[in-house]
């Protein structure tokens, strides 16, 4: 309950009997009964738990155990289990989130999950070939993540984009037909770049996936080499990607107008379902940290004379340029082409590696002022988390641009070029003074940006309803009446209003019960 994210505060307890060969599990304080985990309410009758290790009086850390906590055949709580539901959340109502409370609670040896480390009979610990293998369950899960997050916004603005071709409001011209709103360029403009969003980060959570298979068939054959890049990529992706998701959705809702409000447009329900993605899995500030801890290693591996590999060795040029503004204008084309990928490829990796440089700098000054590498560490937080964030927007810039090489159908090829050259400059006009800070951009380049985002909303109109269908999600995946396939959306709006559960009778009972005594009342009077 009262340690999340930061998991070496974690004070639950489990202590090795070497007499009896069990592990004893307790729940010392208030703040370490374990609250969140989903199933586990009302529905689980074992949990992984996670607990600080003892052994032969000496703490080892962090480990992970089966804990059966309910009777099989009764499903009622074993001795020394407190377990239950935490109550109502924003959202997510039908999963029993649930906390659980030990009190001595002893379980066999062999309850541990020893794959790595292990803890011997007689009480002797044995540790892992590397500390980095705990690792492996959260690199998992937040490249899975990653890719829930494409998918969740893609569904959202299936059904903003869908709904958007069926409403028509307002004039374009006087006197002529109401347009579908998604003519209007300010619709366009709200739902396209999250579109290009959508399949940018569908492509990435892709690549994330392939990636931790990949590194983990290594790490089968003690290869570890890779882990730590992958820990701190999906760190950083998972915050990256569920912040701008979960925004995303929100502007799909406001862009259906009034019907996006109600449940009926099958929104609420995606933003409800995917926003706590922004805190579980590890609180995203504290994963943009995570990652800058790797960048801060890497730069200082640099300056030090090291070449890097991998998604960071864009960092090899510093001692090169040392990243002056003259220098930096300088090395960039003074003519901006903002119809090739590569060219805003490059655009947006000077900008991380500028930024990684000024906080790695900036954090450097304050050691100097402090005597805590700590206290220097959270002084220089803000721009340490705005270096991961220009690292994350780099990598999905760059991995978006290199897969439509990869496409062999060339008029495919074409849409999605469209698609990931709005992504690129969009990302660019929302982080305009970061390029225009650093000299990486002049500001008629910027106005070249901008005016080929609008230029972008046009062409890629035509092909807007097909993008989303492309993502085939059936109606029931949805559950939308604005956003179903068929396009009847007045007709189903109307059928579904009709089934309310308010609408079950004609007069309603709480007429009977107050409104008919007031009218009595005043009638007498």
């Amino acid at each position: 309950m009262g340690h999340g994210t930061h998991l070496r505060g974690l004070e639950t307890t489990a202590t090795y009997d070497p007499e009896t060969q069990e592990f004893v599990l307790n729940s010392p304080t208030v703040t370490s009964i374990k609250w969140w985990p989903g199933g586990l309410g009302k529905t689980s009758n074992y949990a992984i738990v996670v607990a600080q290790l003892y052994t032969k009086g000496k703490c080892y850390g962090l480990h992970t155990f089966i804990v059966p906590i309910r009777e099989i055949g009764t499903h009622k709580p074993f001795p020394g289990i407190t377990v239950g539901d935490i109550g109502p959340k924003f959202g997510y109502e039908e999963m029993d989130n649930g906390y659980l409370r030990m009190n001595n609670y002893r379980i066999p040896r062999e309850n541990m999950l020893m794959k790595y480390a292990q803890v011997k009979p007689d009480g002797t610990y044995v540790k892992p070939v590397s500390n980095k293998l705990t690792y492996g369950t959260m690199v998992f899960i937040r490249s899975v993540l990653v890719g829930e997050a494409g998918q969740y916004l893609a569904k959202a603005c299936t059904i903003a984009i869908r709904y958007s071709a069926v409403r028509h409001q307002s004039e374009i011209k006087p006197g002529e037909p109401e347009p579908q709103i998604l003519d209007f360029q300010t619709q366009q403009y709200k739902l396209f770049p999250l579109l290009a969003t959508a399949y940018a980060f569908y492509f990435v959570g892709a690549y994330i996936k392939e990636t931790y298979h990949r590194i983990n068939e290594g790490i089968d054959q003690g290869d570890l080499s890779e882990l730590p890049e992958l820990h701190a990529l999906t760190a950083g992706l998972k915050a990256y990607t569920t912040w701008t998701a979960s925004s995303g959705i929100e502007v799909c809702r406001m862009a259906c107008g009034g019907h996006g409000y109600s449940h009926s447009s099958g929104i609420p329900n995606i933003y409800v379902t995917f926003t706590p993605a922004c805190t579980f899995e590890g609180e995203n500030s504290v994963m943009m940290l995570q990652t800058a801890r790797f960048l801060m290693k890497s730069y200082d591996q640099v300056c030090s004379g090291k070449l890097l590999c991998g998604l960071v060795s864009y960092l090899n040029d510093l001692p090169r340029q040392r990243i002056q503004p003259q220098q930096v204008a300088a090395a960039w084309p003074t003519v901006l082409d903002v119809s090739s990928p590569d060219d805003l490829t490059e655009a947006y990796k000077l900008r991380a590696a500028r930024l990684v440089e000024i906080a790695a700098k900036a954090l450097q000054a304050e050691m100097i002022h402090r005597k805590s590498k700590e206290v220097a560490w959270n002084l220089t937080s803000i721009d340490l988390v705005r270096a991961s964030e220009a690292h994350c927007h780099y990598v999905i810039v760059k991995l978006f641009s290199e897969k439509l090489s990869t496409i062999q159908d060339k008029s495919i090829q074409a849409v999605l070029r469209n698609l990931c050259l709005l992504y690129s400059l969009y990302g660019i006009s929302q982080k305009a003074g970061d390029f225009l800070q650093e000299s990486i951009l002049t500001d008629s380049q910027i106005v070249q940006v901008h005016q080929r985002i609008k230029e972008l909303l046009m062409v890629i109109r035509p092909d807007a309803v097909a993008l989303v269908d492309a993502f085939d999600f059936q109606d029931v995946s949805l559950g939308s009446v604005l956003g179903c396939y068929d396009g009847n959306v007045y007709e189903n709006l109307f059928e579904w209003a009709k089934k309310s559960p308010l609408n079950k009778n004609e007069v309603h009972t709480s007429f009977y019960k107050y409104l008919k005594p007031l009218q009595s009342t005043q009638s007498k009077l």
